[in-house]
């Protein structure tokens, strides 16, 4: 019983290692303030008062183009 368990967890930690390996981080991209004109990188929607203005970017600098992510 306890081999079956052992076997189980072990197969759910490969799973979860195999996945994470092919994981790719998330693009950066420019977002401008409608209030003040402010611009900054960042790989979410920072909010409602943002628009994104430029992008994707490998770097946290939004300086290195990158192609946008496939869907699916």
């Amino acid at each position: 019983m306890f081999i079956r368990v052992a076997v189980a967890i072990l197969a759910c930690l490969l799973t979860i290692w195999a996945i994470q390996a092919f994981a790719k981080p998330a693009p950066w991209y420019l977002w401008e303030s409608r209030v003040d004109g402010h611009r900054l990188c960042h790989q979410y929607d920072p909010g409602d008062g943002w628009s994104r203005v430029g992008g994707p970017f490998k770097d946290a600098h939004c300086r290195i183009a990158t192609l946008p992510p496939r869907a699916g």
